[in-house]
């Protein structure tokens, strides 16, 4: 597959252009330099792996997802989903530059080259999505998506270029809503198909880390993020929701808003006990939002309290 040449030539020719030595961060850095120089075995395991990984998710997505093609066209549906689809481009475009520019220092790879691979691995992989929706039938190219790919990608890139850290990260979090059955060709019939699909059931979440933005004396826990959230509920349709009835043939009507979290959070990559590298990893699998309690406002419950896991709607 191109794509996958494209992406050995990208990531040896990045890598390559300088040698690796470690950008000193401005501030409390999460973790602490690699040795000097690129560990070969790392490097070609990571190249590998991930041209196999792009080269095997878009040959999936094209055979359950993209399976009739037609000319390349574009639409806006920058209005659909309550904006829930927009705030996914970018937290997943954020996830994927920050996991590409761990795995690239993992490497040895040099900071600076380490940062620009993984924001235009992200960058490619989500381009490449758009492609392939401007000649899917039910889809299309979507302006909109480009720009919260590009947002996500320059909030890693511009954080770790300018502070040598993730003052501000974005996270994930999802839990199991009534609308899927209501229309699972739309929605998802599975729990994986709809954590990628039922938007009710998706939250995203601003992680700031309190100690890198406030005046904090030396023995307060520099692991302490506080999260601000974003969902939306009601939605069976992107821009409406269809007539749908219930199992006794009764029309059922779901009122569509919007829903905002605030909830502490563990930033497990800044706990020194952990090994450099597993830092690292860490840092990139706390896309997941881990549970908390939290406070929720929406203008038709109003004001709610969660004392861990969001509850089923």
């Amino acid at each position: 597959m191109k794509g996958a040449v494209c992406i050995c030539l990208l990531i040896s020719i990045l890598a390559q252009s300088v040698q690796a030595q470690p950008l000193p961060p401005v501030g409390a850095a999460p973790v602490a330099g690699d040795p000097q120089g690129i560990r070969q075995g790392r490097f070609i395991g990571v190249v590998v792996g991930t041209a196999a990984f792009y080269t095997v998710t878009l040959l999936l997505l094209r055979k359950q997802w993209y399976k009739k093609k037609v000319p390349f066209h574009s639409f806006n549906d920058n209005r659909e989903w309550l904006q829930m689809d927009k705030i996914g481009h970018a937290a997943t475009a954020y996830g994927m530059s920050r996991g590409g520019y761990e795995l690239m220092r993992w490497s040895g790879v040099n900071e600076q080259a380490s940062i620009l691979t993984g924001g235009l691995l992200a960058l490619l992989f989500q381009t490449t999505i758009e492609v392939f929706d401007g000649h899917s039938e039910g889809w299309g190219f979507s302006k909109g998506d480009m720009v919260a790919n590009v947002a996500g990608t320059a909030l890693f890139m511009g954080q770790q270029y300018s502070a040598g850290q993730q003052v501000v990260s974005l996270k994930y979090g999802f839990r199991k809503t009534i609308f899927p059955p209501y229309r699972p060709n739309i929605l998802g019939s599975t729990t994986g198909v709809q954590m990628l699909k039922d938007y009710n059931g998706q939250q995203y979440w601003l992680s700031v880390n309190v100690a890198s933005v406030l005046p904090v004396g030396p023995s307060f826990p520099r692991w302490l993020n506080l999260d601000f959230g974003y969902s939306g509920s009601g939605m069976i349709g992107g821009h409406a929701n269809p007539p749908v009835v219930d199992k006794e043939g009764r029309e059922v009507k779901f009122e569509r808003y919007r829903q905002f979290f605030i909830s502490p959070d563990a930033d497990l990559s800044r706990i020194d006990a952990f090994s450099p590298s597993l830092q690292r990893f860490i840092g990139t699998a706390q896309f997941f939002k881990i549970p908390a309690p939290s406070l929720e406002y929406n203008r038709v419950k109003g004001l709610r309290f969660h004392p861990l896991i969001l509850p089923k709607e």
